[in-house]
């Protein structure tokens, strides 16, 4: 297949992906998009990497296209931003099948229409193993905005929803397939692994309160990114307990795992760490319930100092995913 018949191929499959705002779009040297006036343009990128991020033999080709753009979705999530835009970069290797990538595109597709992110284009090129790159643009009001960096002593640390789901679900997928089966924990951990759903109403709605000092997701664990919360705002923090998502606790049970390790290290859960004024802690917690469906569930405080420790004063030491670790 040439790179221009397959390009249209893609096309075709972003056919229904909204577009309102993008002038230029596939098929043009760039992209062009009207930007809004009254926000502030928020940037990310992710690539993912296949040996390193995702097996092709083990997932099908709509699932890592939507795990490539939800990674970049849930980034934007914890600045508190609505998704634009992205663009989407393939390294083709040459034993990829002409029907794969369409396949991948259809999973960008249906989460893209989801999230009304318009796919404005991209880069397709040869390369020895597969890769998606993709950088998503999106917006937020500037007094809404947050960054990792704005946590204070006192501050309560909560989480979106409990943890470890996806940790399973890559064990059901990857290591222990014989337990998969009708049970609906098992069904939910599996498509959390393979289709995570980034928390854009979510981040949304905690960065548009003043009560909220930081958001960061916690793709990389809970114990990474609260270690990296920590880092960026000049503190430290106490973690007095770990939400293990019931999920996590049945498949560790049958596999001789630890849940709660998965759920402080596992990642990939796409759930979002907030540092919320203690004060406004319970009345913002019962408002995000009843607003989103969804708990705001308290795992610790942050504290003056620097680095985590457990409720019993031990060092947690950061044990989620490092891009860069052997």
């Amino acid at each position: 297949m040439t790179e221009d018949a397959l390009i249209a191929q893609l096309r075709d499959r972003l056919a229904g992906v909204p577009d309102a705002r993008l002038l230029v779009g596939i098929g043009d040297d760039a992209a062009a998009w009207q930007p809004s006036r009254s926000n502030r343009s928020v940037i990310t990128t992710d690539a993912l990497v296949e040996g390193v991020h995702f097996r092709r033999g083990a997932m099908a080709a709509s699932a890592i296209g939507h795990r490539a753009l939800a990674a970049n979705l849930s980034d934007l999530a914890a600045m508190g931003a609505r998704p634009v835009l992205a663009t989407v970069a393939v390294g083709v290797p040459p034993d990829l099948e002409d029907a794969w990538l369409p396949a991948c595109y259809d999973g960008i597709a249906a989460l893209a229409t989801r999230a009304r992110c318009a796919i404005a284009g991209g880069d397709v090129t040869r390369a020895p193993v597969l890769m998606l790159a993709i950088t998503a643009v999106g917006e937020v009001r500037a007094s809404s905005l947050k960054t990792r960096a704005g946590a204070r002593p006192g501050d309560v640390l909560a989480v979106t929803g409990p943890l470890g789901s996806s940790r399973a679900g890559l064990c059901l997928a990857l290591e222990r397939p014989d337990l998969r089966g009708a049970d609906p924990l098992f069904v939910d951990a599996l498509g959390t692994f393979l289709t995570p759903e980034p928390r854009l109403r979510e981040g949304r709605w905690l960065a548009g309160s003043r009560h909220v000092h930081a958001l960061i997701d916690t793709s990389d664990g809970l114990s990474t990114d609260l270690a990296r919360l920590c880092a960026a705002s000049a503190s430290g923090a106490e973690l007095d307990t770990i939400p293990v998502h019931p999920a996590a606790a049945a498949v560790a049970a049958l596999s001789g795992e630890d849940a709660e390790a998965w759920a402080r290290d596992g990642g990939e859960d796409f759930e979002l760490l907030a540092a919320i004024d203690r004060r406004a802690f319970g009345h913002l917690a019962k408002r995000f319930l009843a607003h989103t469906g969804r708990p705001l569930l308290r795992v610790g405080t942050v504290v003056a100092g620097s680095g985590v420790r457990d409720h019993n004063g031990s060092p947690v030491t950061p044990a989620g995913w490092d891009h860069l670790r052997a």
